[in-house]
């Protein structure tokens, strides 16, 4: 069998991967990206872009129901054509990994399908559905995500107890549909599918859900939640489930008392783990943690000395953007640039109902650092814009320095949150400060007009909120 050589082999076609193969590929390298799941990753196909479809569908649906009170009468049967839905969905995931494909072809990235695994620190096997190729490589990049974890006491079966991957394409809406899991998956789609017409149960294992995050953002979507109909039941574990009939029995331990569940579908969303089984890691003197995640330095380097790993696969949090950020970084790194990656302002995006949005370090985490901090925030409902968008729930909160004023970090839940944080990144990682930001001059009637409101609440110059400075 003949022997092809690469200067770099991108194994895994997601945010991470084809990101990677085009920078190096811009960086003059030979480039061969490796994928068996179809370009565009978890993300493209059955992540990110699918769910956050669903998601406009859901809050259209809920928009139009409860327009009445800006004087918009509805009359008749509002109804959802799932069908129609679904078929929207490929489309805009066609549109996009078409997309990808393009780009890699005009950058002169070859693009394999196969499944890859290693020989050697220098070599991968790749099977394909007609041949086997050996490929040597001077660098290698690991990019191959991760999957859902599948409980023992409720494995997946694909109809009745289903992974996110399925929620994505169901044919019906359920009627009951019972959630193992209150972290950000769980908490989006449940939310989607209770505004789509089911009866959602979430059941989440610690006392609040989306664990580890500020609660003052976290009762603000429980709120919601409950407006919305959707029952939550926190110190919950699954002890049993079957599948019986059309249906599935659950028998969970709620606060110490047994509850049972009888319900259409249940979605496990419990967390994910790495996909690196058949890679033959070993081979290429790869290590991993005690979560068989990949181990790698601040270049992404793992234990193989010209071999590195990026996205999921590598663990912290499992963000596509973290993955495409680290992506190059990774291509720059093996081009002999000084790169490596920084997390500081890293933003996290909730798509719940009030929306998420969080970088930086949250009051606690500051406060463990050994900051003394002022929290400046203000609520959405003092902005002109949010009021004219019916949508006032909710606040920015900034958290900085109490005697330089340096911006640490902020923590928004409210309207177009995932946009605003935007501003609030560039911010920190430019270094500012509060004054810095409050002097930017915003447009208005914009929702962006509250994070200079809270800039200036840090230094006790708010004008529409009272100052607690």
């Amino acid at each position: 069998m003949n022997s092809e050589e690469k200067d770099v082999v991108i194994i895994g076609g997601g945010p991470g991967g084809y990101v990677a193969a085009i920078r190096a590929a811009q960086l003059g390298k030979r480039v061969m990206l490796i994928d068996n799941g179809g370009l565009g990753g978890t993300c493209l196909t059955r992540g990110c872009i699918p769910s956050k479809a669903l998601i406009t569908v859901a809050d259209r649906l809920e928009m139009i129901r409860h327009s009445s009170g800006l004087g918009i009468n509805i009359k008749g049967d509002i109804s959802i054509d799932l069908d129609r839905v679904m078929k929207w969905k490929k489309g805009l995931v066609e549109k996009l990994t078409g997309g990808v494909a393009s780009l890699l072809k005009a950058n002169r990235v070859e693009v394999c399908s196969g499944t890859a695994s290693f020989l050697d620190e220098q070599t991968v096997k790749v099977d394909t559905n007609d041949e086997e190729r050996r490929v040597r490589f001077h660098h290698c990049v690991i990019a191959t995500g991760a999957k859902p974890i599948e409980l023992k006491k409720l494995p997946f079966d694909g109809e009745r107890v289903i992974s996110s991957t399925e929620a994505l394409q169901l044919k019906s809406i359920p009627q009951k549909l019972l959630i193992v899991g209150g972290g950000y998956i769980g908490l989006e789609l449940g939310t989607a599918y209770q505004k789509l017409g089911s009866e959602v149960t979430i059941l989440e294992g610690l006392n609040q859900i989306l664990p580890g995050m500020d609660p003052s953002l976290v009762n603000m979507v429980t709120k919601r939640l409950k407006q919305l109909g959707v029952t939550v039941k926190t110190d919950a574990m699954v002890t049993e489930g079957n599948t019986v009939g059309e249906g599935v029995e659950v028998r969970a331990t709620v606060n110490g008392s047994e509850e049972h569940f009888h319900v259409n579908q249940v979605l496990v969303a419990v967390g994910r783990v790495p996909n690196t089984h058949g890679l033959e890691l070993a081979n290429a003197s790869v290590e991993t943690d005690e979560k068989g995640f990949i181990r790698v330095d601040d270049q992404l380097r793992t234990s193989g000395h010209n071999i590195f790993a990026i996205g999921d696969v590598v663990g912290g949090p499992l963000l596509a953007h973290k993955a495409s950020f680290e992506g190059k970084v990774v291509a720059e790194v093996i081009n002999g640039e000084g790169s490596e990656v920084d997390y500081q302002a890293m933003p996290y995006v909730i798509f719940s109902d009030p929306e998420i949005a969080y970088t930086g370090l949250q009051p606690r985490e500051a406060k463990e650092q050994g900051y003394d901090t002022i929290v400046s925030r203000m609520a959405f409902q003092a902005n002109g814009r949010a009021l004219t968008l019916g949508v006032e729930h909710g606040f920015i909160q900034i958290v900085s320095d109490k005697e330089t004023h340096q911006i640490l970090g902020a923590q928004i839940v409210g309207p177009e949150a995932s946009t605003l944080i935007s501003e609030v990144v560039v911010a920190i990682e430019m270094g500012m400060n509060a004054e810095d930001l409050s002097l930017v001059i915003h447009a208005h009637p914009t929702l962006p007009e509250v994070i200079q409101e809270a800039a200036e609440g840090v230094m006790g110059k708010a004008i529409h909120m009272m100052n607690r400075i």
